[in-house]
């Protein structure tokens, strides 16, 4: 019974341990969007009594509920210690700390609160039906609410919509959600990985664009040089024109257009560490715009890009996998198993018996590890994965991503 005591002392108590003190607050365990009841927040209180209709961060609390499973009770208070849900508190949410009368509390910061979890693996969806879109979009900002470790992602650069969670199948109670609360089918594949590609060798290239329509027409001529970086380096452009051969101002529009080209290289994916340099060029008094110009540029890139050596990279991640140590050598040969390089591993700081792996694994590799992890430690291993750097891809590997973009491409 001491024991008891000692670890669970009274709300108050736990308070004061805390340093919390000051007018009545609580703290949001978790949220839930009924469909005939608005949102319920389900929280701790931790001090002082709050009641029904109370102003807490500026909202009025429209009710206080005991609950039982689907079973409200309402009641007229919620004394500290008390677990109850406040009825349509709008924008509050999961960890979020009410205080009766404040607006937005700097001292919410002192409460304890759980960080949400990582993101461990990710599907890309669509509505079934394209009408259902926006529909879809205010169902994931629901489901969201109630389970922060659900994060809807719009990626801009590969233009898909990622649901991250857990696993697999937290995933797929979303999915259950979304079609029986909310209506909406979704559609779910496997994320694109963000491949990019590089050139190995310079070139120089002539392009010109010209079109006569009758009145005044088209006309840039550009001569560029283009040739590779040390990767990380980016996008550079020089402008070594002289004589006035191209004017000043159709300058952007030859850096345009090689930009604009870039986005998608001969390998069908965005280009990285390359440098174009214009040397010399023609133009017309009449027909020259900057129009002209960038079509010029992408045209002289186009050419000249096939001849400079693409070649495919892929993004590499820096994995730090945790698990038990009667696993670590299992998941050692399940990294190497998936192109992974071992970087180390070393007992977890702070917690007995377990062992943390580092490693880079292949972004491609990583889509369903945590499945695997899980499975060869009795459920309990996990991962963080962060963008490390971009390394060569080649041989069938490469060829067989390259033969899935062209396919992708001609089917869009």
């Amino acid at each position: 019974m001491q024991e008891i005591i000692d670890w669970t002392p009274p709300p108050q108590a736990r308070a004061e341990l805390h340093g919390l003190d000051g007018a009545p607050a609580a703290q949001v365990m978790k949220t839930f969007n009924t469909q005939h009841g608005g949102k319920l927040s389900l929280a701790r209180v931790w001090r002082g009594t709050i009641k029904d209709g109370d102003t807490v961060n500026g909202e009025r609390i429209g009710g206080v509920y005991k609950m039982l499973g689907a079973h409200q009770d309402k009641v007229d208070h919620a004394d500290a210690g008390d677990i109850v849900a406040f009825g349509r508190l709008e924008t509050a949410r999961t960890g979020d700390t009410l205080i009766v009368g404040g607006d937005a509390p700097e001292e919410s910061a002192s409460y304890p609160r759980a960080e949400p979890m990582p993101h461990l693996y990710g599907l890309a969806i669509h509505a079934a039906k394209r009408d259902d879109e926006v529909k879809m979009a205010t169902a994931l900002a629901r489901i969201h609410d109630e389970d922060p470790s659900i994060h809807p992602e719009q990626d801009s650069d590969l233009h898909q919509l990622v649901l991250w969670g857990q696993g697999d199948m937290h995933l797929q109670v979303s999915f259950a959600k979304l079609r029986d609360r909310y209506g909406v089918e979704v559609a779910a594949e496997k994320p694109r990985v963000p491949y990019r590609e590089a050139i190995r060798k310079p070139t120089t290239q002539h392009g010109r664009f010209k079109r006569q329509t009758g009145g005044s027409g088209m006309f840039g001529d550009v001569q560029i040089n283009i040739k590779p970086l040390p990767r990380g380096t980016g996008f550079q452009f020089t402008n070594s024109v002289t004589g006035g051969n191209i004017p000043k101002q159709y300058i952007p529009a030859v850096e345009a257009g090689a930009r604009e080209y870039l986005e998608q290289g001969p390998l069908g994916f965005p280009v990285v560490d390359v440098a174009v340099e214009v040397f010399d060029g023609k133009y017309h008094d009449v027909d020259s715009n900057e129009m002209a110009f960038k079509l010029a540029a992408r045209l002289a890139m186009s050419e000249g890009m096939p001849s400079c050596g693409p070649t495919l990279l892929e993004p590499i991640m820096e994995v730090h996998i945790h698990a038990p140590n009667t696993a670590t050598s299992r998941v050692q040969q399940l990294v190497t198993g998936r192109r992974g390089q071992l970087l180390g591993f070393e007992a977890r700081e702070g917690w007995k018996g377990w062992d943390s792996v580092t490693a880079h694994m292949p972004q491609g590799e990583i889509q369903d590890l945590i499945s695997e992890l899980r499975s060869l430690s009795q459920g309990v291993a996990y991962y963080s994965a962060t963008f490390d750097h971009l390394q060569e891809l080649s041989g069938r590997a490469a060829d067989q991503v390259i033969e899935d973009r062209k396919a992708f491409l001609e089917a869009a």
